[in-house]
């Protein structure tokens, strides 16, 4: 028979469970923002925490120090970004509108440069007349895409206006009480101190290479693949940086998707040495980044194997959208973290750390004592 003890016990864990799943459910529309609160925290804490040390006991006065170098260095830029960005796209859309950037006009390029391409792609079962209806009924589409777009970041502005504000806002207190509130969390999980400081490492280590690396192979590819559309003559070479900087979340292929097609235009609109310079720029410079940076920036510091993090930020992406960048190298990260776990605590393994890395108790944003923070 069960004691009073244990019945108090199994409805007080039902009522955790219930009470946590109903708060969850309640701020289920707000987790991004508070996602992003959270990884920019990360990111930015080795600097808060000198900032901290400068100030000393002054916490908030700290913590709105790193906000302000965070509003500075990062997101006022990108503001100008996206204005820039916003600008050159409502232009494209006016000549396509207009019919001053005609698609279809393509072919016809094609047709008086370089036949031999029309002659290839028959021999090979494609119809260039047909070819260029798709042409023109793409060039409708696209049109409708950049309108429509416009149209939802119109309609979504006070929503994202909001969620900037809110990750703003918390980004403050994660900075101020990040370390509070990191050992109530190891205090209060079930885990033991020692798995939960190693799985809050693991999150910490993942989350602030993926977004490193992710940011600076972007940066570097589009401000790349911008400045030579510019020099080389190319409308809209912002619009199609920030573009080639988006794709560089896809490894290898990404920025490609951009510069082929548009070497392939030079090169059909008889600009053959402006073409061939993309080309080579864009296979010995522009790829050149992915394969050296990449590696170095996100592979190392998340000790997880190339495929294994090309196979997590795809899905990532299709699961989670632009978040799912982070999100998907952490849910893998943590895959490994809690499979060597369970075979270190079920079976023989290696010990934990050389599976998968170094001590987290050593990780400044978990502290330097594994026995703080409680029992768990």
């Amino acid at each position: 028979m069960l004691s009073n003890e244990t019945i108090a016990r199994t409805f007080f864990i039902a009522l955790l469970f219930i009470v946590t799943a109903a708060f969850i459910w309640l701020i289920r529309g707000f987790l991004q923002p508070i996602f992003w609160a959270v990884a920019l925290g990360i990111v930015v804490f080795p600097v808060h925490g000198k900032i901290e040390q400068r100030l000393g006991a002054r916490k908030s006065l700290a913590a709105a120090a790193s906000l302000m170098l965070v509003l500075v260095v990062v997101l006022l830029p990108l503001a100008g970004i996206i204005a820039a960005v916003t600008s050159e796209a409502a232009g494209l859309y006016a000549r396509l509108a207009d019919g001053d950037i005609d698609p279809s006009g393509i072919y016809r390029v094609i047709e008086q440069n370089v036949p031999q391409l029309l002659s290839l792609l028959q021999s090979v079962g494609i119809d260039p007349e047909r070819l260029q209806a798709q042409l023109a009924s793409g060039a409708v589409e696209v049109s409708r895409f950049i309108a429509s777009r416009a149209l939802a970041i119109g309609q979504d502005t006070m929503r994202v206006t909001v969620f900037f504000f809110l990750m703003i806002y918390l980004l403050f207190f994660f900075l101020r009480d990040g370390r509070r509130l990191l050992a109530g969390l190891i205090h209060a999980l079930p885990f033991g101190d020692e798995r939960e400081r190693h799985l809050l490492g693991r999150f910490a280590e993942v989350s602030r290479a993926t977004i490193k690396g992710t940011f600076v192979v972007g940066v570097v590819q589009g401000v790349i693949g911008g400045t030579l559309f510019a020099l080389l003559g190319i409308g809209a070479p912002v619009l199609w940086g920030v573009v080639m900087a988006l794709l560089s979340i896809i490894p290898a292929v990404g920025p490609a998707l951009v510069w082929i097609p548009a070497a392939i235009v030079l090169i059909a609109g008889g600009q053959l040495v402006s073409g061939i310079v993309l080309i080579v720029a864009g296979v010995f410079v522009i790829g050149l980044v992915d394969n050296l940076l990449r590696p170095i920036l996100v592979g190392r510091d998340t000790r997880m194997p190339d495929y294994l993090i090309l196979l997590s930020t795809l899905g990532g992406l299709a699961g989670f959208g632009l978040s799912g960048v982070v999100i998907g190298p952490i849910i893998a990260a943590f895959f490994l973290s809690v499979w060597a776990m369970a075979a270190e605590e079920f079976g023989e393994a290696p010990e934990l750390d050389a599976a998968t890395g170094p001590d987290p108790s050593n990780d400044p944003d978990t502290g330097n004592d594994p026995n703080a923070g409680g029992n768990g």
